[in-house]
């Protein structure tokens, strides 16, 4: 682990891990009694309920690991401004969950198979709320822009990392676990995150506790 993560990445990528987490499953604690609303237009009621996409939207979660320890592996710089722009896009989405709480109807799902058992593992687990932006779809979002900005990775990883991104967005439709409008409000908050790091250089946050805590070295 030590030579997976370089020692000035541990801090950003914990601190963007509890920030995450905190978001997404401790604010719908206190959601829960609160006015939720469907965002689904016409469109959506025509999509199809695809179970094996299933698979899609749960290696999403590796996605994520494996592309943000290669971005901060790429250097400090990157790794300070892209996890601070992560942190600034989940604050802007923990403010959607708290002011516009959003729910969604989903399918009943018929089958044995492993694709559907999974299906129904992941409504047991993820509850239909926390919708809008998708927090799936920015995430992976990120995974492939950021990439691009990494110098240290191979083009073929980039587009790669493009395709998969791209499926992720249908897969969290096509699974039922999100509506359209949810897609491009997630790449809409992802981006103003990683500007809003730029105008502000808030990675120097990052710089400073990591040497308040290592000390210059790293």
């Amino acid at each position: 682990m030590k030579k997976l993560i370089p020692k000035y990445a541990r801090i950003p990528l914990l601190t963007a891990l509890t920030i995450n987490c905190f978001v997404y499953f401790v604010l719908r604690l206190f959601l829960r009694d609160a006015v939720h609303y469907d965002l689904s237009l016409p469109l959506d009621s025509a999509i199809p309920f695809v179970p094996s996409f299933i698979l899609i939207y749960i290696l999403a979660y590796p996605q994520w690991v494996l592309g943000y320890i290669l971005i901060c592996r790429d250097s400090e710089e990157l790794c300070y401004r892209v996890m601070a722009g992560e942190i600034i896009s989940k604050l802007i989405c923990g403010l959607f969950f708290i002011f516009l709480p959003t729910t969604m109807s989903q399918p009943e799902v018929v089958g044995d198979g492993i694709f559907e058992k999974l299906t129904r593992l992941i409504y047991s687990l993820d509850a239909p709320d926390n919708l809008f932006p998708s927090v799936h779809c920015a995430e992976s979002w990120l995974c492939f822009r950021c990439a691009l900005e990494a110098k240290s990775l191979p083009r073929a990883y980039k587009w790669g990392s493009l395709v998969f991104t791209l499926l992720v967005f249908a897969s969290t439709v096509l699974v039922k676990q999100h509506v359209l409008v949810d897609i491009p409000a997630a790449l809409i908050v992802a981006e103003l995150g990683q500007l809003l790091s730029r105008r502000t250089r808030a990675g120097r946050c990052f710089e400073k506790l990591n040497n308040g805590i290592f000390g210059e070295t790293l």
